[in-house]
């Protein structure tokens, strides 16, 4: 009964999602009803106790990353430079290689650090263009934009400032560059694997007749050509990103002590830092800001008019994300509690390779809540302990176990309740039964990445 109890709460949080219905309010109120059933009286306590705590817990720790992150984005759009690199790598790749040129285009401005939601407006136009000149279907734009932005760039690559690449760091004490050549690993093996799909199902299309189409809804208008801002300027604080979120990794752990403490006048009791917590959030705090002024330093005319009303948006798109995975992570504090959730963790404790286990739970409770983020925070909340300890006994490095969570979370986190899948495919105008085939594949793919780089560590050595 206590395990159908967590199931329930997990098929009610999925189906709230897969229906449109807003994660932060179903978040409490699946988590509750577990609660009401499991023990009556304790929904008060819980509530405040243990949800609301991990909650705004969550939001302590990520929310400047979330705010930052968008911002930067915006200001990357607002300025034209995402138009700039988007026309300049199309115009290197070549016209006729339109789907390699989107998914690098996604990929640069992921791993540069522009959020991925910003990322699918941004490249749409572009992507629409060169398909229909292609005679290319528009049904393979979401699967193709779902592979440069949603994939490798966001939890493989080593360095890459996503979210999902922060998460592990506060819990295995590692930074965003962990395992660097498993991560280069897994993204060359997704890259390849995705875009070998890709152009199989385009030439399909191509051997059936079928070309662009005509009666879609969402066309956008022509893109500009993007000539007026130089590429290599546009691209320039995309790498500011990079370098300074590399150096500040490196600087911070020799500027400070292991264990910070700050004394105030006003302050009681000294605040007491952990930096082995908080190292990585810092150095990409740091790396956005400088992306920032770069990009207010380059273009600051046309910006000034446009600041005000752009970061508007960037900010109430940074809190719905925040909160949206806070909620997921106070539900999943929640679910971790009830004795249902003992049996789960019992079954998944049972896998005896550490690395697989850690694979298996990740990106099955990104699944089962529709993000990467959300079903990371709760597995790695729950369980984290038990892997670390697994991997010691194993003697295999916490980098490994970061770089496996992290990509994990991005393996079926995009099942059709995904937030970021839905806004793909209202952004192009498609619906799911016209497009999530190939987004599906995508996820399939990334999945089998995660254990494609775990038989890589093991035959290898490779970190």
């Amino acid at each position: 009964m206590t395990f159908a109890i967590v199931v329930l709460a997990l098929v009610l949080l999925m189906l709230a999602a897969y229906r449109g219905y807003s994660v932060i309010l179903f978040a409490p109120l699946a988590a509750m009803l577990a609660v009401l059933l499991t023990e009556p009286a304790a929904v008060p306590a819980v509530f405040t106790g243990l949800f609301m705590e991990r909650m705004v817990g969550f939001l302590k720790l990520y929310f400047p990353v979330f705010l930052l992150g968008a911002v930067f984005g915006k200001l990357i759009e607002l300025s034209g430079f995402s138009q700039s690199i988007a026309a300049a790598v199309i115009r290197l790749v070549g016209q006729q290689r339109a789907i390699l040129s989107i998914v690098l285009v996604c990929a640069l401005l992921t791993y540069g650090g522009v959020s991925l939601f910003v990322v699918v407006f941004a490249v749409y136009p572009f992507a629409a263009e060169m398909f229909r000149r292609g005679n290319i279907p528009k049904r393979l734009i979401p699967g193709t934009i779902a592979l440069g932005a949603f994939t490798f760039t966001m939890d493989a690559l080593p360095g890459t400032p996503q979210i999902q690449n922060i998460i592990p760091t506060t819990f295995f004490g590692t930074d965003t560059w962990a395992a660097p050549w498993l991560g280069a690993a897994g993204g060359a093996f997704i890259l390849t694997c995705g875009l070998l799909y890709l152009d199989w199902r385009r030439r399909q299309a191509l051997a059936a007749g079928e070309g662009y189409g005509t009666g879609h809804s969402n066309e956008p208008e022509q893109p500009g050509d993007g000539k007026s801002i130089h590429p290599l300027l546009a691209v320039t604080p995309l790498v500011v990103v990079g370098v300074a979120n590399l150096a500040f990794t490196r600087l911070i752990p020799r500027v400070y002590e292991s264990t910070i403490e700050t004394q105030l006048a006003g302050l009681a009791q000294p605040l007491v830092t952990q930096l082995s917590s908080v190292v990585a959030i810092w150095a990409v705090m740091g790396a956005l800001l400088m992306g920032i002024l770069t990009v207010l330093l380059f273009a600051f005319r046309p910006l000034i008019t446009r600041f005000a009303e752009g970061t508007k948006a960037a900010i109430g798109g940074a809190l719905l994300a925040a909160m949206n995975t806070a909620s997921e992570y106070g539900f999943g504090a929640v679910i971790a509690a009830l004795p249902g959730f003992l049996i789960i963790r019992n079954a998944l404790l049972a896998i005896p390779d550490p690395l697989v286990n850690g694979a298996i739970t990740v990106t099955t409770l990104a699944g089962i809540t529709g993000s990467a983020s959300g079903g990371l925070s709760i597995a790695l909340a729950a369980m984290s302990e038990q892997f670390m300890a697994a991997a010691q006994a194993a003697g295999i490095s916490p980098e490994v176990l970061h770089r496996v969570a992290a990509m994990a979370s991005g393996g079926m986190d995009t099942l059709p309740h995904n937030g970021a899948v839905i806004t793909l495919l209202a952004v192009t105008g498609l619906t799911h039964r016209q497009a999530y085939k190939d987004i599906f594949a995508i996820t399939c793919v990334k999945t089998l990445a995660v254990f494609f780089v775990i038989g890589v560590y093991y035959v290898t050595g490779l970190v």
